[in-house]
C-alpha cells in the first residue's frame, strides 16, 4: 500500500416563510463552535397512542407496501479521493469503531508536519467503506468535514457537501457557512429555497430574504422571531442594521462578538463594519482571499492557509508576485524577499547575487514558519545551481524540502555529518550515516525498524489500518513538539503501513525545520 506523490496541494420565498419547528435544546452535533444557527432542529416526532380496537378494513384488496433499501448508502463512504489516487485500501476503518474514528479525528491538531497535514488531507478525502459499526447517520461523514473546516480546507469541504446532499440539516448548515465565507452567499440562499425539507432558523431566514429583494418580507419576519423570543437582542440589532442602514446613522457602531459565525460575520461586513479575521478560526481567512479584499489581507491570509496546506503554495506566490510593494517589515520583507529570489532564478543572475536572495529568503520565511512552502516552490530549481557558502547549505535544504529530495540527495556532495545524514534520510539508507541528539536517534530507529510498534502491529492485525494512521499522524505531530520517541514510533508505523514517502519527508522535515529553532 502507498500514496503516490502529488495527491495533494493540492464549492421559491415561500419556502423561507414556512413555518418554523421548535428549536431542540439540544447541542449541535458538531466539534466547531462557530457554525452558523441556519437550520431549526426538527420537532420531536408525536407518539400516536395505541387504539384499544383493532383497525376494520372495508376493503379486501391487499394493503399498499411502502419499500426501502435496508443498506442505504452512507454518507460515511463519500470521498473525493479513490483508492486508485491514494493507494489507501477501501475498508481503511474496518473493525474500528466510528466513535473511536471520531475521536482520533478531532484529535489531530493543525499546524503540524506538513508531511503529516498532506496524510491527514488523504485520510479525510479518502473515498473508503464506512466502518463495520456505521448506522448510516453520517456523524464520521461529519467529523471529516468539521476537521478540514478546522484546517481552513473549504474547498475540498465544500466538494464533499456537494456530493452528501444538503437535505439533511447538519450537512446544509455546513453548506451555508462555508458558501458566505467563499463569498457564494447567493448560492446558500438559493440552496435554502430549493430545499423545502430544510427549516431556516429566522435569523437566515431573514438574511436570504434580503438578499432576494423582498424587505418587507425580511422586516415581518424579524418581527415575528423577536415577537416567539426566537431573536436574541444582540442579533435583533444586527438585523434591523442590515435591514435597514440609515435609520441607524450617526448612532455607535455595533460591538462585535469575539466567535462571530459565518452569517454574524457576514452581515457585519455588509454593514462596512468588517470583522478582522486574523484573530478568527483560519476558515474564515478564505474570506480574505476574495478580490474585494486589500492585497496585504490577501497575503496574510494566504500565508495563514498555506502554512496548513489548505491552499497551494502557488496561490500564496502568486500573491507575493502581484505588484510591487511599497512599504517594509513584517510581510512585505517577505514579499520582496520572495520577488528578488524569483526574478534572481528567471534572470539566471549571478551566483552570489542568487546566494543572497536565497539566504534572505530563508531567514524570512523561517521567522513565519514558510520554509516548506518556499522549498516546494524554489527547491528543485536550486538544485541544479551551485552556489557558494552558506547558500549552497540552504538551497540543498530547501531541494530536501521539496517533492524531488531523493533525487536532490544524488546531486549534493554532503560536506559535513548534518549533510550526510540528511542525504541518507532522503535515500531511505542510513548505513553509515550519524549524526548527535535525540532526534536524530529517534530517526534512526523509526526508518531501520525491521519490525512496526507492537501496538500497530496489533491493530495492523485487527484490520483497523485508518486508525493506525490517525494515532501515527498524531504522533508525528508530537514529536515536532519535541518528543523523540513519537518521532521513532510514527515513523516505523507509516513505513510497515506502506507510507515511505510520508516517513521520509516526516523525517526530513522533523531534522530540517528542528535545526531552525
Amino acid at each position: 500500500m502507498s500514496i503516490r506523490r502529488g495527491v495533494l496541494p493540492f464549492v421559491a420565498l415561500g419556502a423561507l416563510l414556512a413555518p418554523l419547528p421548535a428549536l431542540a435544546q439540544e447541542a449541535p452535533l458538531s466539534a466547531i463552535d462557530w457554525l452558523s444557527e441556519s437550520v431549526a432542529s426538527p420537532p420531536p416526532q408525536p407518539v400516536t397512542p395505541r387504539a384499544e380496537e383493532p383497525a376494520i378494513t372495508d376493503s379486501a384488496l391487499p394493503e399498499e407496501i411502502s419499500t426501502r433499501p435496508i443498506d442505504g448508502p452512507s454518507r460515511d463512504a463519500t470521498g473525493l479521493l479513490a483508492p486508485s489516487v491514494t493507494g489507501l485500501p477501501r475498508k481503511l476503518w474496518g473493525e474500528t469503531s466510528t466513535d473511536e474514528l471520531i475521536a482520533l479525528i478531532r484529535a489531530q491538531r493543525p499546524g503540524g508536519l506538513p508531511a503529516v497535514q498532506d496524510l491527514l488531507y488523504t485520510l479525510l478525502m479518502a473515498e473508503v467503506d464506512p466502518p463495520a459499526d456505521s448506522d448510516h447517520s453520517g456523524r464520521l461523514f461529519l467529523a471529516r468535514v468539521d476537521k478540514l473546516l478546522e484546517f481552513g480546507a473549504l474547498d475540498p469541504a465544500m466538494s464533499l457537501l456537494e456530493l452528501a446532499g444538503q437535505d439533511e440539516p447538519e450537512t446544509f448548515r455546513r453548506f451555508f457557512d462555508v458558501a458566505l465565507l467563499m463569498g457564494d452567499e447567493d448560492r446558500a440562499c438559493d440552496t435554502m429555497r430549493a430545499t423545502p425539507e430544510i427549516a431556516p432558523t429566522f435569523q437566515a431566514r431573514i438574511f436570504c430574504l434580503a438578499r432576494g429583494g423582498d424587505w418587507n418580507a425580511a422586516a415581518l419576519s424579524l418581527r415575528t422571531g423577536h415577537a416567539l423570543g426566537q431573536i436574541s437582542a444582540e442579533d435583533e440589532a444586527l438585523l434591523a442594521r442590515f435591514l435597514d442602514p440609515e435609520l441607524f446613522e450617526g448612532e455607535p457602531d455595533l460591538v462585535p462578538p469575539s466567535r462571530p459565525t459565518p452569517l454574524v460575520w457576514r452581515m457585519f461586513e455588509a454593514l462596512g463594519e468588517p470583522i478582522p479575521t486574523q484573530t478568527l478560526p483560519v476558515a474564515f481567512a478564505q474570506a480574505d482571499l476574495r478580490a474585494n479584499t486589500g492585497w496585504k489581507s490577501q497575503i496574510e491570509a494566504a500565508e495563514r492557509l498555506a502554512r496548513l496546506g489548505a491552499i497551494s503554495p502557488n496561490r500564496l506566490l502568486g500573491l507575493y508576485t502581484e505588484r510591487v510593494p511599497a512599504a517594509s517589515g513584517g510581510v512585505w520583507d517577505r514579499v520582496r524577499a520572495v520577488q528578488r529570489l524569483d526574478q534572481a532564478l528567471n534572470r539566471e543572475d549571478a551566483p552570489d547575487v542568487l546566494a543572497q536572495a536565497v539566504q534572505t529568503a530563508w531567514e524570512v520565511m523561517g521567522d513565519a514558519e514558510l520554509e516548506v512552502i518556499l522549498g516546494q516552490l524554489y527547491g528543485e530549481a536550486l538544485m541544479t545551481r551551485d552556489l557558494p557558502g552558506p547558500a549552497g547549505a540552504t538551497a540543498y535544504r530547501l531541494a530536501l524540502l521539496s517533492p524531488a529530495y531523493e533525487e536532490a540527495a544524488t546531486r549534493r556532495d554532503p560536506t559535513q555529518g548534518e549533510e550526510r545524514f540528511l542525504a541518507g534520510i532522503a535515500r531511505g539508507a542510513l548505513d553509515g550515516a550519524s549524526m548527535p541528539g535525540s532526534m536524530a536517534a529517534a530517526i534512526r530507529t523509526g526508518l531501520g525498524a525491521e519490525a512496526p510498534p507492537a501496538d500497530v502491529a496489533a491493530l495492523i492485525e485487527g484490520n483497523r489500518i485508518g486508525e493506525a494512521l490517525l494515532r501515527a499522524a498524531r504522533g508525528l505531530n508530537e514529536a515536532a513538539s519535541g518528543d523523540p520517541r513519537s518521532a521513532a514510533d510514527g515513523l516505523a508505523a507509516l513505513r510497515h503501513l506502506g507510507l515511505e514517502d510520508v516517513a521520509r519527508r516526516a523525517a526530513l522535515q522533523l531534522m530540517i525545520l528542528e535545526r531552525r529553532g
